[in-house]
């Protein structure tokens, strides 16, 4: 999650099998006669992530075909589940992220720890853009602009959930190390205490020197999910996946309090922040 999206099919393989998704979820609610704003409810979402879904743009949730059998009739929920499968079979390894940003979507609170890149949610454009010119194998032009503008719309979650809580804990040599060169790092930099100001977001520092350091089995996030259950997300080198058992997200919950309690508070990190962006 923080260098790519598991974008392992073509963007506009995806999205077309999105829409044709949502084309499907759409003509089975009006054939129920029931408007956007009726079903979400009843199936436990928000009108507006319902849209996004119709629209193609959001990946989704396996629990949405589940919960739409009861509203929309056991034919109905037969047909979905059917567009589904194809979707996920077209989606291959990246299916494991989809349904993360599924997650996401709708978790009231999300936890992140990385090391090795600042986390996806958290990366200004500029960021985001030295990093996808540094994709191996490289990418075409088009497929960067598609990875650009994914990322940037996964933001708009730390904005349009301002009662969703974002914890991230990141380690200060991801900050030193001048990623991009100096105006890179600035608008890094500028682009974090600008999120940390936010009263939703809550962003720690991991100081380059910590001797009580709980973060050496890697990265991990964590959501919490609107009937409060825990799932864990983990990845690397174009692997992921997703954490279910309530025993490993029990003690992926307690690593991520402890380095939570290692890192700098709050304040600490804004004071942290600027004073390396004064020091470009």
């Amino acid at each position: 999650m923080g260098t790519i999206d598991h974008c392992t099919t073509s963007a506009s393989e995806l999205s077309d099998s999105l829409r044709t998704f949502g084309a499907v979820l759409k003509a089975l609610r009006d054939e129920a006669r029931l408007t956007q704003e009726e079903f979400a409810p009843r199936v436990s979402y928000s009108s507006a992530y319902i849209a996004k879904i119709e629209q193609g743009k959001r990946f989704p949730p396996r629990e949405l075909v589940e919960r739409s059998e009861d509203v929309l009739g056991p034919l109905a929920a037969r047909v979905l589940a059917a567009a589904a499968r194809s979707l996920t079979r077209r989606v291959g390894l990246a299916s494991w992220f989809q349904h993360w940003a599924a997650i996401e979507e709708e978790a009231v609170s999300l936890y992140a720890y990385e090391c090795g890149v600042v986390p996806g949610m958290l990366q200004p454009e500029k960021y985001i853009r030295e990093i996808f010119a540094r994709r191996l194998p490289p990418l075409t032009d088009e497929q960067s602009e598609n990875q650009v503008a994914a990322r940037l719309a996964r933001q708009q979650l730390l904005t349009e959930r301002p009662n969703t809580t974002f914890c991230f804990v990141i380690e200060e040599a991801l900050l030193a190390r001048g990623f991009g060169g100096p105006e890179v790092t600035r608008a890094l930099l500028d682009h974090l205490l600008h999120m940390g100001s936010r009263r939703n977001v809550e962003i720690s520092v991991m100081p380059l020197r910590q001797e009580d350091h709980s973060g050496f089995e890697g990265p991990m996030y964590l959501a919490e999910t609107p009937d409060n259950r825990w799932v864990g997300y983990v990845e690397a080198h174009d692997n992921s996946m997703l954490v279910t058992d309530p025993k490993s997200t029990s003690a992926m919950l307690s690593r991520y309090g402890t380095l939570r309690s290692q890192a700098l508070s709050r304040r600490a990190t804004a004071s942290l922040l600027t004073q390396m962006r004064g020091a470009l």
